[in-house]
């Protein structure tokens, strides 16, 4: 008979130091599942095309490095152990998209953001105060930060090559995967937040998804 393992907080950091890194310089784990641009065609882009699409996949996987580092910081404060277990396996769904973006972006011959580790750090930040400030609040903030990453890839949806299937596979599939974790979110009691802290967090979004395009 085996027992569960004990995590001690120096385990914690030390899996925490890991996962940053591993997202950040790495090879992400995720669940396993195959890139949905597999089994699609590669179009003929032009050069003006492709560096639009990479740009726009950069900034997904900006996206996604972003929403890692926040289910992590969540999941390292959240009171509930029920919590905590979704928050690390929405992580792990996220990280579904981190390589698959990375996927698209090397077939692209691009790179992702310069910038990743500052998003990771900010987003990492945030989301520990929203599980310190109490579970049904950090999962009301993971609903809203669905809402808002759902209407940036129904925007980069619209904007991508019309012949780029590759990257609209990934996008929709990551749609699918953000509006099941705010439904999960909502259904285990997120509060709704204020409007202020929407707001916020739309301007944050902005700024990173403006830059992440470029750098």
């Amino acid at each position: 008979m085996t027992t569960a393992r004990h995590y001690t907080p120096l385990d914690r950091l030390l899996n925490l130091a890991n996962d940053a890194l591993t997202t950040i310089a790495g090879k992400p784990f995720g669940t396993g599942r195959p890139s949905p641009a597999e089994d699609r065609e590669a179009a003929n882009l032009d050069a003006g095309q492709a560096k639009h699409a990479a740009g726009l996949m950069r900034v997904n996987h900006a996206g996604e490095v972003s929403a890692q580092a926040l289910y992590q910081g969540q999941a390292l404060t959240a009171r509930e152990e029920g919590v905590r277990e979704k928050m690390q396996r929405a992580a792990a769904e996220e990280n579904d998209h981190l390589v698959w973006c990375e996927q698209r972006l090397t077939e692209l011959d691009s790179r992702p953001s310069l910038l990743n580790p500052l998003w990771y750090a900010g987003s990492f930040a945030i989301g520990a105060l929203a599980g310190a400030v109490g579970d049904k609040w950090s999962l009301g903030f993971i609903v809203e930060t669905e809402r808002q990453v759902i209407k940036h890839l129904e925007e980069h949806l619209a904007k991508l090559p019309a012949d780029d299937d590759k990257s609209r596979a990934v996008l929709i599939q990551m749609k699918e995967d953000e509006s099941h974790h705010a439904t999960t979110a909502m259904q285990s009691g997120a509060a709704e937040l204020p409007a202020p802290v929407k707001k916020i967090m739309a301007i944050t979004s902005m700024v990173m998804t403006k830059t992440a395009y470029w750098i």
